[in-house]
Order: C-alpha cells, then structure tokens, then sequence
C-alpha cells in the first residue's frame, strides 16, 4: 500500500517541514502551496529535496480555497493513483494554510478596520476549508479507514493578540470543525486532531504587528527556554501517524515545549 501526505500549505513553514519530515518515513507527497513567481525558486529547491529521498513528489500552485481548484487537485490526486486507487491512499491531511487579514476590530480611523469581506475571507480560508477539502478527500475514497487529519492551529484560539482578531476566530472555528470531524469520521476510522504549536518563527509569525515583542515574552516563559520550531511540530506529527493512536482524536495536542501551561 502506497501512503500518500496531502499537506495544504506545504512550501514553507510547518508544511514544508511535516512535508521532510514524512518523506523520511517513507510517505508519498502532495503538497499544494499558493507563492508568488519571486517564491518559486525556493519551492523548487524544496521539491527537489524531497524527491531526492526516492519518494513521489507532486505540488500544486493553486489557491486551496478556491473550489475548483480543490477540484483540480483531487482530479488529479485520482488519476495518480490510478483508474482505480487501489495500493494507494491518503494516509495524511494536514491543514497549515495561513491567509488571513490582521488587522483591528475597532478604530478611530475607520479605513483601519476588518471589512465584513476580509472576516469572511479570514474564516474561510484558515477553518472551513479544512472542512471542505475533508470533505472531497473522503467522499471520493481517496482517504481510507486509518486515516489521520490534522490541523494547525494556536494559541489564538483562546487568547487576544492585537491586531488578531480574525483569526484568533479562526483558530476557533478550526478547533470546533476538527471535534465535528472527529465525531463523524471516527466510524470510518479516520481520526482528526488539531496541533497547536508554541510560537514558532514562520513567515506568518512575521506578519503580526508587534511579532518581536511576543517573541521576547515567550523566551522569558518557555520553561524548554527557546521557541517552537517547525522541525518540532513536524517530528510530532510523523510520531501521531502511527496506526498505533486510532483511538486518539477530536484533540488540541500542545506542541509548544511548555510554553502553554506558563501562559
């Protein structure tokens, strides 16, 4: 049986390094990653690597919350597999896409503030579709019993950040759809689980306004004394794949060294 990582977001951050990660333990990958022409040489490299391991590579430069893109990549998930899908499967899902617009609920300029369009966009991009492409996974049988879907998701989901509104509600949203998830997907064994990494240096991380000063309070806190690495979340996860915790989902799995139970 061929098993397949289907990694949404899979060209930087914690994608790229589940993506290095897995290929080490023999997975197949999928990865589909939205990057400007000016990104693509690092793409490039990062692909070049993981087909350096003797795995089978294939990336998609799509937008993962546009339907019919995430019909296109099914499509042709399906016709890598072949007629039939059989010795293949989707053995991995795992959701990391961080689009989201950051900015203030409340303010006196009133062009500062989040348009009902970029909530929207915000919610859509970073938690429903986690539901979607779910969604068109499992019910075209590209994902079998044993399978494992997992989220990204932070510590946003249940404090304020300035300037992270939206998408602390995103964060929120995703959690509630991956318990959904759980509950109906646990009779086709396939288990769902969020991970909710420590403060991570990313290029998400960079986009926060202030990002330098959270840095440093969590340095202070930490008690491991460093911040989350995505190399961190990565080996986590390779460690969850195991057909070993089927009876583990519906969680928020800290990946933080600590850092959540000094918060």
């Amino acid at each position: 049986m061929k098993k397949w990582a289907l990694i949404l977001g899979a060209s930087s951050g914690f994608g790229a390094a589940t993506a290095r990660e897995l290929v080490k333990r023999g997975l197949h990958i999928i990865g589909v990653h939205f990057d400007r022409k000016s990104a693509m040489p690092a793409v490039e490299k990062l692909i070049n690597e993981l087909r350096a391991t003797g795995q089978q590579v294939f990336f998609f430069n799509v937008n993962a919350a546009d339907p019919e893109k995430r019909k296109y990549v099914c499509d042709e998930i399906e016709r890598i597999f072949g007629s039939s899908g059989d010795g293949n499967t989707i053995k991995v899902l795992m959701h990391s896409l961080a689009f989201g617009t950051l900015r203030p609920f409340i303010s006196d300029d009133p062009g500062e503030v989040i348009t009902p369009q970029q909530m929207d966009m915000t919610l859509e991009v970073m938690a429903h579709t986690l539901v979607y492409w779910t969604q068109e996974v499992v019910m075209r049988g590209l994902m079998k019993e044993g399978g494992r879907i997992f989220a990204m998701t932070s510590s946003g989901s249940e404090r304020v950040i300035p300037y992270y509104g939206a998408v602390s509600a995103a964060k929120a949203a995703l959690e509630s759809h991956v318990r959904q998830l759980a509950l109906e997907l646990a009779p086709r064994g396939i288990t769902v689980n969020a991970i909710r990494a420590g403060v991570t240096d990313t290029p998400a991380l960079r986009k926060i306004p202030g990002h330098q000063k959270l840095v440093e309070e969590v340095l202070k806190r930490n008690p491991s004394g460093r911040l989350t690495r995505p190399e961190d979340v990565a080996k986590a996860i390779a460690t969850l794949i195991s057909d070993d915790l089927y009876w583990m989902t519906g969680n928020v799995i800290n990946v933080d060294g600590g850092e959540d139970i000094t918060g």
